[in-house]
């Protein structure tokens, strides 16, 4: 994948989190972090730790990871070190992309880390 298209993926990911109220986004070199005040929701990764993998990785219920691997490994996967708290990754690097999935997840997530306040929110 070239570094233009990994700037795409960031750029729309990016569209996709900073929507939803109060997200922020921390960029930790190849990487970024969507967050709700202090807690992360969301991480994009690029070749981290040379795994050649471009995702997104967030929170699901409990036991949905392993779930979403079984049902379709060629698209999810268990991110190292947050994969066994409940995290599960979304491969961007694919040629095409369900975007609507990617918000789905996203959304999901948030309302997982977010203030009950602002998960209202999103929820209307």
């Amino acid at each position: 994948m070239t570094k233009a298209n990994t700037t795409d993926r960031l750029h729309k990911l990016s569209g996709i989190c900073l929507k939803l109220p109060e997200a922020t986004r921390k960029d930790m070199g190849d990487h970024a972090g969507f967050l709700i005040r202090k807690k992360t929701f969301a991480y994009y990764l690029n070749n981290h730790h040379g795994d050649g993998i471009i995702s997104v990785c967030c929170k699901v219920l409990p036991h949905e990871n392993t779930l979403l691997v079984a049902v379709n490994s060629n698209k999810f996967y268990i991110p190292a070190y947050i994969g066994p708290r409940g995290w599960v990754g979304l491969r961007l690097d694919h040629a095409t992309v369900d975007w609507n999935e990617v918000a789905e997840l996203v959304s999901g997530s948030y309302l997982q880390m977010a203030p009950k306040k602002l998960a209202s929110l999103l929820e209307r």
